[in-house]
């Protein structure tokens, strides 16, 4: 209820001076306590995963994992930086008197608000990062997955944290989630998920007696460009899988491709064959690449995006729902590769959430990077081809890959690569798992 929200919020600010005022050694202790019990659970967290959301075994083991590394590389940055605790220059040299220092201080009750997609990552990392600087946290998961958000909530109320240090609620986002976003007891935000709320949440911190800070990502409609020097089966495995791992159910999913006109249909062929091969399964099944979507909303946009691009274009490959034997408990989609959409069309300018690859050949590159860039996003983006620094230099996104075979926009790991948005992707522009996340 709003009253359980407001009586959570109220444990938090009473937590914070002391919680505050806790060496950060303490809280990095505690930080990597939990990651070490995240990984100890892998396989039941993961299981878990699986039948809640959907995912393959695949995806929802890496997520678990990749909850704990978030959580270690935090401690790690935390332990690095000494605190944040640093000395500065001196106006006069010669005086051994005076002292300068940068110190960094936490801002006081923090909101994390996660969607279903990532359900344990995306809560549990955030968490973690503003636990370990000192701030105090009330959580509240995606209503999709309520138990991945209680058994999220159960690492860290089990850590031995002082009371009020770490807040669960869970209900109706119309609800407890507006309580959230409108108490004026919170200090700052961090939020994932759609453009629409995201944007709200960041007009809500700009509002009030001061600014608060908001770190806010909030999706993303992810080009590729293929160039006609590309290795085309690293292209076609690479775009496979970012577009339809999680049934394209992950912000940096790949959504659009633009491939130049001399290597087009041998490269489509390519993919297409792939998309075909790609199993779509019970997700507790060791075989299966793509599970479920996540709840019958999704299911009714998949069949209703459809039939759009069969009303506006043309799809090659998919399309259609699975209902017989297996299929007939879970909401079961078939990977939909498209073609001959014009560029204003909803199904490329909107992002879809599922599993709907759009294809479109171009004659020069500079076409294929103008088209790419033409969207108020910029999250993930990848590329193909020799044409490396061209590519580098123009793309506009946050996260970028080149001749990735894994993914060619999905992937992204703690401390290997930086995960954050540009333009209407994201708020902050550090990067989870970059230098400037906690500073």
């Amino acid at each position: 209820t709003v009253e359980q929200a407001q009586a959570a919020l109220a444990a938090a600010r009473a937590a914070f001076p002391g919680w505050c005022g806790t060496p950060w050694q303490e809280r990095v202790a505690f930080i990597r306590a939990i990651a070490e019990k995240i990984s100890d659970n892998s396989f039941d967290l993961s299981a878990l995963m699986i039948v809640e959301v959907g995912k393959s075994r695949l995806e929802a083991l890496g997520e678990v994992e990749e909850t704990a590394d978030l959580l270690r590389y935090y401690a790690d940055s935390m332990e690095k930086n000494s605190g944040f605790v640093n000395e500065l220059g001196k106006l006069n040299p010669d005086d051994p008197k005076e002292k300068n220092f940068s110190v960094l201080r936490p801002y006081g009750v923090w909101a994390v608000i996660s969607p279903f997609n990532f359900p344990m990552a995306l809560s549990a990392a955030p968490i973690a990062a503003a636990l370990v600087t000192g701030n105090t946290v009330v959580f509240k998961g995606s209503s999709d997955t309520p138990y991945n958000g209680w058994k999220t909530a159960e690492l860290f109320a089990e850590a031995g944290l002082p009371a009020g240090v770490f807040n669960y609620v869970s209900g109706p986002g119309g609800t407890v989630g507006q309580e959230l976003l409108d108490n004026p007891g919170i200090d700052g935000w961090t939020f994932t998920g759609s453009y629409d709320v995201g944007m709200m949440v960041y007009g809500t911190a700009a509002h009030g007696a001061y600014p608060r800070p908001a770190i806010i990502e909030m999706g993303g409609k992810n080009p590729t460009v293929v160039s006609s020097t590309a290795d085309l089966n690293r292209a076609a495995t690479g775009v496979m899988r970012a577009a339809f791992g999680m049934d394209g159910q992950k912000c940096s999913a790949c959504s659009r491709v633009y491939v130049q006109e001399d290597v087009y249909d041998e490269f489509k062929a390519k993919l297409l064959e792939m998309t075909r091969a790609a199993k779509v399964a019970d997700p507790t099944r060791r075989d299966a690449f793509m599970g479920t979507v996540i709840n019958k909303k999704a299911y009714e946009d998949y069949q209703r995006f459809v039939e759009k691009a069969r009303a506006d274009g043309e799809v090659l490959v998919g399309g259609g729902v699975l209902t017989e034997e297996e299929f007939s408990k879970g909401y079961f989609v078939e990977p939909a590769i498209v073609e001959g959409l014009p560029e204003d069309h909803e199904l490329v300018r909107t992002e879809l959430f599922l599993p709907i690859l759009h294809i479109t050949k171009v004659k020069t590159l500079d076409e294929a990077m103008e088209k790419a860039n033409d969207t108020q996003y910029g999250l993930t983006a990848g590329f193909f081809g020799e044409e490396i620094g061209w590519f580098f230099e123009n793309i506009q996104a946050g996260t970028t890959y080149v001749n990735r075979a894994a993914g060619a926009t999905t992937g992204a790991w703690p401390g290997v690569q930086v995960f954050g948005g540009w333009k209407g992707s994201g708020s902050s522009g550090k990067g989870i798992g970059g230098l400037y996340t906690l500073g």
